[in-house]
């Protein structure tokens, strides 16, 4: 029998059966219920041109689920799952890929998830977009790779029309506030007309990774929006490794100890660790030193109950405006 799907508090939550779930056996709703989307249409895209997305999944029930298999049902297309088991309230994504390079006009797939646990279910996830011959963008997208914090960086994509010598791109939308983006036209005959577009990441880009998708609108009557994806990482200073720690299933009263690596790029002192929450679940053992690399103990020490705990900790450092975070979680079930 299926559990109910979990409410996530930064305390305990509640566990409890669902028995309207039992007909999921049957079915494949209750795996169908953890995808973000069912479907998902890239559009209108250039030939050459990356084009990539995330479809995401949590496990939203008790128990552990286990992707056996993913594949799709078209050449055109290729997905690969970031993890292949999600612990309860866990996330994880299944990265699709389109082929705009061997592959042109309109291509239709599916994304085929085969789960066997808790119980089998094939779930099929539509992919659908239409690659245009006239349009060649080279390299197929802007990734800036890995940029220091506070840096700035730029990247440069060189697009050709052929079709008629008097196309033109007319503006960029869609960009982020840490982006800008210069287009100069390069050379117009006849038939054809190519572009540079050149995009500049700026230095109050925040800290983490980004993904994103740029537009670049045409005159083009019938698809005036050629996308282009944006991608890249913001690396901070200081580095908590890892930053969500999953402490796992637990019973009541056990204590459990992991180590969280905080890692900067120069000697540095953690003036204090502090927890979001008045739970009081969680200690964490403090380093008096100044230095590169600090292994940090947290220690967890389960209340009474079933449920599951989410704690969060800001992690003060000397000398630095904003702290740095890092999340915990565990699932406690009591005996029977």
């Amino acid at each position: 029998m299926m559990k109910q799907p979990l409410l996530m508090t930064a305390a305990v939550a509640a566990l409890s059966l669902c028995t309207q779930l039992t007909a999921y056996g049957q079915s494949t709703e209750w795996a169908l219920k953890m995808f973000d989307e069912q479907s998902h249409d890239f559009g209108v895209v250039a030939r050459g041109s990356d084009v990539r997305h995330r479809l995401k999944l949590t496990n939203i029930y008790e128990e552990t689920v286990h992707i056996a298999d993913v594949k799709t049902s078209c050449g055109c297309t290729a997905a690969k799952p970031s993890q292949e088991t999600l612990e309860s309230l866990e996330s994880a994504y299944i990265e699709v890929v389109m082929d705009t390079r061997k592959f042109t006009r309109q291509k239709d797939s599916a994304i085929i998830v085969t789960i066997d646990a808790p119980q089998r279910a094939e779930v099929r996830i539509p992919i659908s977009a239409y690659i245009r011959t006239d349009v060649v963008t080279e390299p197929g997208s802007v990734n800036f790779g890995s940029v220091d914090k506070g840096e700035t960086a730029e990247r440069v994509i060189d697009l050709s029309y052929a079709g008629r010598g008097d196309w033109q791109i007319r503006n960029i939308e869609n960009l982020p506030p840490y982006l800008t983006a210069q287009l100069q036209e390069v050379s117009r005959t006849a038939q054809n007309v190519a572009y540079k577009v050149k995009v500049i990441l700026e230095p109050s880009a925040p800290v983490g990774p980004f993904r994103g998708q740029i537009n670049l609108i045409t005159d083009d009557a019938t698809n005036p929006r050629v996308p282009l994806l944006v991608e890249g990482e913001i690396v901070s200073d200081i580095v908590v490794n890892p930053d969500i720690v999953s402490l796992g299933m637990l019973t009541p009263g056990e204590q459990k100890t992991m180590n969280v690596v905080i890692r900067g790029k120069r000697p540095f002192k953690i003036a204090k660790i502090e927890c979001e929450s008045e739970l009081n679940a969680f200690q964490v053992r403090l380093p008096e030193e100044e230095k590169a690399v600090h292994v940090v103990p947290l220690t967890i020490s389960t209340p009474n109950g079933s449920g599951t705990i989410v704690e969060q900790f800001n992690v003060t450092i000397d000398g630095r405006d904003e702290p740095v975070t890092f999340k915990a979680f565990c699932k406690v079930v009591a005996g029977s």
